[in-house]
């Protein structure tokens, strides 16, 4: 037997395990390419809508909680809203220390448009996030208005003049319970270009726009910036109580919309934007940190399969590319190419729409790779029983944690 026989033999199993590998790789973006309810499309926009006979009423549920800052590029947003039924707004100041509450009644007094209600409330009670509790506030106010729909927006959202007719159209003219757009998030800083797009890219991912809307499906999800919902079938539906545990507020409202018979749309937003700025990227690592476990509902089993799935899936092919060259190795380089042009490619529509260079397309796996990091972090700080901490305040029930808004 050659000297180096043995080693040679355990470098060909090598090889080959990895060429294995790659091919699963490759496999599975066949899969997210063809089977994945095309998610990667960026097509999902409002359904067909057409005016109804008779506009119904619409109150605005704005929660906030220290938001000076975005607050004059989004309140007068919603306060001119050209809506031809009956709008008003309710912005529930949820004990905030900048001023928002008087700087939302200043905007009013100066602008106009809309009716504006400004009310505040205290504490959350145990178990309830600060976000839904000053939803459920602010609800309790609208209610007295008897509103046909509710608007639930974020105090960062900004909408186009005719936002709330188009929403309201689309919901009549479909007989949705639910219509919910993905705001376009703030795209200008270098990190927000790397991290954002793939941030609404793996979100339709994990909840495909075309599942949401079709009847008899079983997928849930809304996106907590804008969402239109029905007074009724909130009743009906015990929202926000029902949610008031629920780490990622939106699709838990979706899952119970539909879990009480409702229907549900959601699709990328045109003209509802995000003017929250995320400048570096600890703004954006705590925005994805502070639910990425919950995700996975504290599960350490999903937490392991969620990591090596991200590897699998997008850290593997220009793995392979570079071991397949440097090894000689041309199948598996082949086949790690293949992938990654792949996964690239479904990465440009999405890229495209948020008017982003193409050339970032092939960066995605770095991308991913932060993302891998940031849920491993996300359960680290739930291990040490730190909590999630939300603009002053800190959650340290593991089902006490703030969405984003």
């Amino acid at each position: 037997m050659p000297p180096h026989g043995p080693r040679r033999v355990g470098q060909t199993a090598a090889v080959d395990a990895y060429l294995w590998i790659t091919v699963v790789s490759l496999a599975a973006w066949a899969w997210l390419l063809l089977g994945q309810g095309f998610f990667w499309r960026t097509d999902v926009r409002l359904p067909p809508r057409r005016e109804p006979d008779a506009w119904p009423s619409v109150c605005v549920v704005v929660p906030a909680r220290d938001e000076a800052a975005v607050l004059p590029d989004s309140l007068p947003s919603l306060l001119a809203q050209d809506y031809p039924g009956r709008a008003e707004v309710f912005l529930v100041d949820d004990g905030s220390t900048d001023g928002t509450g008087e700087l939302a009644r200043e905007l009013s007094r100066r602008l106009g448009g809309l009716p504006l209600t400004v009310d505040s409330t205290g504490e959350p009670p145990a178990g309830w996030t600060g976000k839904l509790w000053a939803v459920r506030y602010g609800i309790g106010l609208a209610r007295a208005r008897g509103p046909e729909y509710l608007l639930l927006t974020d105090a960062d959202i900004a909408h186009a003049p005719d936002s709330l007719r188009e929403l309201v159209a689309a919901a009549e003219a479909g007989g949705f319970d639910v219509v919910s757009q993905m705001a376009r998030l703030r795209v200008a800083s270098l990190w927000e270009r790397l991290v954002v797009p793939a941030f609404v890219y793996f979100f339709a991912q994990l909840y495909p726009f075309r599942w949401i809307g079709r009847t008899g499906s079983r997928t849930a999800a809304a996106a907590g910036g804008c969402v239109l919902l029905r007074a009724g079938t909130a009743e009906k539906a015990r929202i926000p109580d029902a949610i008031r545990h629920a780490v990622i507020d939106d699709v838990a409202l979706a899952r119970a919309v539909k879990g009480a018979g409702g229907r549900v749309w959601l699709g990328l937003a045109d003209r509802v934007d995000s003017v929250r700025p995320y400048s570096n990227l600890g703004d954006l690592w705590r925005m994805v940190s502070r639910s990425a476990y919950a995700q996975l509902r504290h599960n350490p089993l999903l937490l392991v399969g969620t990591v090596a799935g991200l590897a699998l899936v997008y850290l593997v092919p220009p793995a392979s590319v570079a071991v397949g060259a440097a090894g000689g190795d041309a199948a598996t380089a082949l086949a790690g190419a293949v992938a990654w042009a792949v996964m690239a490619g479904t990465y440009l529509p999405m890229l495209r729409y948020y008017g982003q260079p193409l050339w970032l397309a092939p960066l995605l796996p770095f991308t991913a790779f932060l993302y891998l990091l940031m849920t491993v972090d996300s359960a680290v700080q739930h291990y040490r029983g730190r909590g999630a901490a939300w603009k002053g305040r800190t959650y340290s029930r593991p089902d006490a944690v703030p969405d984003e808004g």
